[in-house]
């Protein structure tokens, strides 16, 4: 039997979309579709990036199935109780991840800038960024002009740094991983 290509999410019924230049096929819905917010906090979370030790893919699950995180700030307003209520969950361990996030608000601007998950761009780009803008609002106010100046970002790259930024959602994301207290 032929494979066919599901139009839709299995995950949350979003429209899947093939750009024509590309050879993955993606879900559209993007933070709504519990399946891509859960990749972005494994993403936030992971060493590379600013590093959450023990906020791993089966706590996350649970985190985003329970409705207890949404969106990246909310795992920096999670209170020990939240945490001890989950399966497999002693107080030891949820002290543990409480001292993690808690220590992961310590970090770099090209790690913060990697975490934020920010479509093309990899570790490499977001170490040039962090070089070459120096703070995260010269990143934010870019245009894509002088994105293009930045080493080794073209065209695709500099408008999907652009389009993200633009972006209310993530603009206020941003501000309130600061507000919790994020620092480089």
């Amino acid at each position: 039997t032929a494979f066919v290509m599901p139009t839709n999410c299995p995950v949350c019924d979003s429209h899947i979309e093939r750009l024509a230049d590309e050879a993955i096929a993606r879900c559209s819905g993007g933070l709504f579709c519990s399946a891509q917010r859960k990749q972005a906090f494994l993403h936030f979370a992971q060493r590379r990036a600013v590093e959450v030790d023990g906020l791993g893919e089966k706590l996350i699950d649970q985190l985003v199935d329970s409705g207890v995180v949404s969106t990246l700030p909310d795992l920096y307003k999670i209170g020990l109780m939240t945490l001890v209520q989950l399966d497999r969950m002693a107080e030891k361990s949820a002290i543990n991840i409480l001292k993690a996030l808690e220590a992961s608000k310590n970090t770099t601007l090209p790690r913060f800038i990697y975490g934020l998950g920010i479509r093309h761009v990899g570790e490499a780009t977001a170490k040039e960024f962090a070089r070459h803008f120096g703070t995260l609002d010269g990143l934010i106010n870019a245009s894509e002009e002088a994105l293009l100046q930045v080493d080794d970002v073209g065209p695709i790259v500099a408008q999907s740094v652009r389009t993200f930024f633009q972006q209310a959602h993530h603009q206020e994301i941003v501000a309130q991983l600061r507000a919790c207290g994020l620092r480089w």
